[in-house]
């Protein structure tokens, strides 16, 4: 990792659904699907859809600070979920999709709790924002076929119904930050 290049850590429901997204933008370096925030290494799929593994669905991002900076990240994040509901994402259902942001320094931290205190001063939601912000601790990458999952797979019900929503209103919303959609 050079000077310039960062990471940042988010889950927010699927990994299928934020990981194609988040590959979009100028200034990401790399995204893989994976799992963290729970006590058990090295977890499988199957093991975290229990729900007995504690880890979440994530996206683990490799960013260019000059590019796009961690706010803009978040920003992006905060836009493609929906942070006010508790263990669920669309048809999605259980802890392995909660939403949350896991911080590597002090910095980002910060950066996420006083966004998170903005967007809820706005009532951009009819709920308050319930993300956890959580220090990283570890990361485990998912399984090979779930990784770029869009990307093979556009013709599958799930990523039309689930997946090109995000993308359109990324594109809409967001156009400065678009690299290939």
């Amino acid at each position: 990792m050079n000077s310039n290049e960062n990471i940042a850590v988010f889950a927010g429901g699927c990994f299928w659904c934020i990981e194609p997204i988040f590959d979009q933008i100028n200034g990401v370096n790399k995204v893989i699907s994976g799992y963290t925030g729970g006590h058990v290494e090295n977890p499988s799929y199957e093991l975290v859809c229990s729900g007995n593994s504690g880890h979440t669905e994530a996206v683990k991002i490799w960013f260019n600070k000059n590019e796009i900076s961690y706010n803009q990240l978040l920003l992006l994040f905060f836009s493609i979920h929906d942070p006010t509901t508790l263990n669920k994402q669309g048809p999605d259902i259980g802890t392995q999709y909660r939403s949350g942001i896991f911080y590597n320094s002090d910095e980002q931290k910060l950066e996420a709790t006083n966004l998170i205190k903005i967007l809820n001063e706005q009532d951009i939601w009819d709920n308050p924002i319930i993300t956890e912000v959580t220090e990283y601790s570890n990361f485990f990458e998912a399984e090979e076929y779930h990784q770029k999952f869009y990307f093979k797979n556009p013709e599958s019900q799930y990523c039309k119904l689930m997946i090109e929503p995000k993308l359109s209103k990324i594109k809409a919303k967001f156009p400065q930050f678009i690299n290939i959609i």
